[in-house]
């Protein structure tokens, strides 16, 4: 896992992005691909105002966007990583998702609460989906990408076994890994089989079986992910085949909305 794909846009989630981002790229001595993305106004918008209106909005976004390449670049030349930039312009998803072809990772954030385009949580679940590269999901307010203790929700999918062998390369660096199991496992693949898997690797993971005594799956993890005790979480992106607008059910749209750590999401 050497190339992390950036998503760069002045919006409230910009700083914790390019934070998790650049704790990546350093300890995986990789490159960072910055792709600032100018986002065309809506086709209601362009409606609403006309071609002129359009047009002025349009104007307004790439001024913005271009004083966001000067300000980052600024910051970027003092930073320890080597990285490149990208300008794109459309919309998130597809921009993203031209420039994910040689990328290892993608970072985004789960949900922005005052920012509701792009939309942060769609945003995740298209690329992970489409692309099949995995993404980092981060919270807005993250400062610092806690590599250190991982946490691995394992339900036994091949979703979820995905992402734990995309997550190879980050696990080598945690002083602890553990493995999640919740609920009945009895006609699944066990959570030992994955702690084995990843000892191959000279990765030691504890294994946690967790009864859920009338609770949810996803309350109960939420519950552990919000103990403080954990960086971020390994988890697979949708266990069945359907179409990417309707994949926000379950835990993975809870986990999108609420994480406190970031997600790291496979398929």
């Amino acid at each position: 896992m050497k190339t992390i794909l950036l998503l760069l846009h002045d919006d409230g989630g910009q700083e914790a992005r390019l934070q998790a981002a650049l704790d990546l790229t350093r300890t995986l001595e990789g490159h960072l691909v910055c792709l600032d993305v100018t986002i065309m106004p809506t086709m209601v918008v362009s409606d609403a105002l006309g071609d002129a209106g359009f047009g002025m909005l349009l104007q307004e976004e790439r001024q913005r966007e271009s004083a966001n390449r000067e300000k980052l670049e600024a910051r970027l030349v003092h930073e320890d990583v080597s990285w490149d930039w990208r300008d794109a312009t459309g919309e998130v998803a597809p921009c993203l998702r031209d420039e994910a072809a040689l990328a290892d990772l993608i970072v985004v954030n789960r949900q922005l609460e005052a920012c509701p385009v792009p939309d942060m949580r769609a945003l995740a679940g298209d690329l992970v989906v489409k692309t099949h590269i995995p993404v980092l999901a981060v919270p807005e307010d993250l400062s610092r990408l806690d590599l250190d203790r991982a946490l691995i929700a394992w339900d036994g999918s091949t979703a979820s076994a995905a992402a734990l062998r995309a997550a190879v390369a980050l696990l080598r660096h945690a002083e602890r890994v553990t493995i999640i199991a919740i609920g009945d496992e009895s006609d699944r693949l066990p959570a030992e089989a994955a702690a084995a898997y990843l000892s191959r690797y000279d990765i030691h993971a504890e294994v946690e079986h967790v009864a859920l005594d009338g609770a949810k799956v996803g309350d109960v993890l939420f519950e552990r992910v919000s103990s403080g005790h954990f960086g971020y979480v390994v988890m697979g992106g949708f266990g069945h085949h359907r179409v990417a607008e309707a994949l926000f059910g379950g835990v993975t749209r809870m986990m999108l909305t609420k994480s406190p750590v970031p997600i790291f999401l496979a398929h």
